[in-house]
């Protein structure tokens, strides 16, 4: 018998704890599970957690006047950062009424919002610029900043190909338009761009013609004015400022091309305000000098004279001058 043993009761193994003695007895566990053998457990059925019915849906006009009297008690500065979080999380841009549904607050606050954000997050100042777009408001990286995002996220810049840019803005500039009027434009065929157009959702249809054949109405599309960040249709530039545009861009490309070096600094020195002066000065200087100059020839000349004189020479003929004639 070992020692510290409690006596023969020791030696029988407890019920369920094999090579030594059971915290409870057989009582005691039966008391507490009640009758019946434990297998009993696996046909009891598991408590099923009961989901909101169509009939429990919630009053979304008394919550949201709620959410409209609980608006009025934030600060400006909580309505502030209540507007960055919304439009964080926006996966399109949101006008002023969409964002006052969603918050609540009132719209002349959220305008305040929106123009406080805006100085805040600016181009060439934050990371994350608050655009304008498609009628919206949306939060972009900086552009300055798209090398490395791309990079980080792995994807390439988007890219239209020639045919596809013409053809966008022939739909831009004369939508509604039909695809026999943009071919006539171009003078080539347009179904591939045209379903290329359609495949990336920058142009939609907008219905047919009442005319003979009811041909298909072509326009641009929402996702046509986040791609080029454009406010709406009237932020694109009109026809003669894309006259000008490009012509000023052939005049830099002219001078790119031409040999002649470009003096450094010229630039600045124009927009010097005391380079007008200095200018005055010099031509003033340099007149000055023209008429010390010339009064000094016709000294010169005066002394030439006066010498031939008194040695008694004739004074050399000037060239073109006939000489003295033979008698």
């Amino acid at each position: 018998m070992t020692i510290g043993s409690n006596g023969p009761e020791d030696e029988t193994p407890a019920h369920g704890t094999p090579g030594g003695p059971g915290p409870f007895s057989e009582d005691e566990i039966a008391a507490v599970t009640g009758p019946g053998p434990a297998d009993d457990l696996d046909e009891v059925e598991a408590v099923a957690i009961e989901e909101d019915s169509d009939d429990t849906v919630p009053d979304l006009e008394t919550s949201f006047e709620k959410l409209i009297t609980k608006s009025r008690k934030l600060s400006a500065d909580r309505i502030r950062t209540v507007i960055e979080s919304v439009l964080f999380v926006a996966e399109r841009p949101l006008s002023v009424d969409e964002l006052f549904m969603a918050t609540g607050i009132d719209r002349a606050l959220i305008a305040e919002a929106i123009n406080q954000l805006s100085g805040i997050h600016r181009d060439g100042i934050s990371g994350i610029v608050l655009y304008e777009v498609a009628g919206g408001w949306q939060f972009r990286t900086d552009p300055h900043s798209g090398e490395y995002v791309r990079r980080y996220l792995r994807v390439k810049p988007q890219r239209l190909t020639r045919a596809a840019v013409e053809t966008l803005a022939i739909i831009a500039y004369r939508q509604p338009v039909t695809r026999p009027e943009i071919e006539d434009i171009r003078g080539v065929d347009c179904g591939a761009v045209l379903k290329a157009l359609m495949d990336r959702k920058l142009v939609k249809i907008l219905g047919k013609r009442e005319e003979v054949g009811r041909p298909i109405l072509y326009g641009t599309s929402r996702e046509f004015l986040e791609f080029f960040a454009l406010k709406d249709l009237s932020a694109l530039p009109t026809l003669r400022e894309f006259h000008e545009l490009t012509q000023e861009h052939r005049e830099i490309v002219e001078k790119e091309t031409q040999p002649a070096p470009a003096a450094a600094g010229t630039v600045d020195t124009l927009a010097d305000p005391g380079f007008t002066k200095r200018m005055e000065k010099s031509a003033a200087a340099s007149e000055a000098a023209l008429e010390e100059l010339e009064e000094a020839m016709e000294a010169a000349d005066r002394t030439q004279k006066v010498s031939s004189s008194v040695l008694d020479t004739p004074p050399k003929p000037v060239m073109g001058e006939e000489g003295p004639k033979p008698e």
